[in-house]
C-alpha cells in the first residue's frame, strides 16, 4: 500500500496511540522515495525485507494500529447494541438499505407472481393423435408409442409394431 495511505486520520483529537503511529511511520518512512510501497504484514514481501528494514517495521505498526482500530469498532458496536439496539440495527443495515434503495425501482418493475397469474391463459392440452404411418411417443408413458391402425388411435409398446407395418418392412 502506498505510504501516505498507510494510516489516514480517523481517530479523535485525543487519540495518543494514533498520533504516535502515524509519527512512527513517517519516522520510519523518512527519506523513503515517494510512492513507495509498505508490504503487508506477514506477506512474502515482508518476509523478504532484512529484518531491521525500516519497511518491515513501519508494516508491522500500520498492522498494529489497523488491529487497534478494528477493535475498537468492535468495542464500539458491542456497546452500542447493548445500549441502543435499534441504533444499532440501524447501523449494521444502513448498507443494505442503501443497496435495497437503489434496486427498488428495477424490482418495482418486475411483475409479482400474483400479477404474472392474472395474465396467464389456460392452455388447453392437446390430445396426442398418431397419424398414418408415424407413430408418436405418449407423454407421461415411457416407452408407449400412439399408432394410427385402422382408423383408430392405439396405444403399444415401444417393442410392438403392428403386422402392417412389419409386414411393410
Amino acid at each position: 500500500m502506498p505510504a501516505s495511505s498507510l494510516l489516514v486520520s480517523v481517530h479523535g483529537p485525543g487519540d495518543a496511540t494514533a498520533l504516535w503511529a502515524e509519527a512512527k511511520v513517517t519516522d520510519l518512512l523518512d527519506g523513503a522515495p515517494d510512492g513507495i510501497t509498505v508490504p503487508s504484514y506477514g506477506s512474502p514481501a515482508w518476509l523478504a525485507l532484512p529484518a531491521g528494514h525500516p519497511l518491515r517495521s513501519a508494516a508491522v505498526v500500520t498492522a498494529a494500529e489497523a488491529w487497534r482500530r478494528r477493535e475498537l469498532e468492535a468495542q464500539r458496536l458491542d456497546a452500542l447494541a447493548e445500549t441502543d439496539p435499534e441504533a444499532w440495527f440501524r447501523e449494521m443495515t444502513a448498507e443494505a438499505d442503501r443497496h435495497a434503495a437503489r434496486l427498488g425501482p428495477r424490482l418495482a418493475a418486475v411483475p409479482t407472481v400474483a400479477e404474472l397469474a392474472r395474465h396467464r391463459r389456460p392452455c388447453v392440452p392437446r390430445r396426442v393423435a398418431a397419424a398414418p404411418g408415424w407413430p408418436v411417443r405418449v407423454p407421461g408413458r415411457p416407452d408407449t408409442w400412439r399408432h394410427y391402425i385402422d382408423g383408430r388411435q392405439v396405444d403399444l409398446p415401444a417393442c410392438t409394431a403392428p403386422r402392417a407395418r412389419r409386414a411393410a418392412a
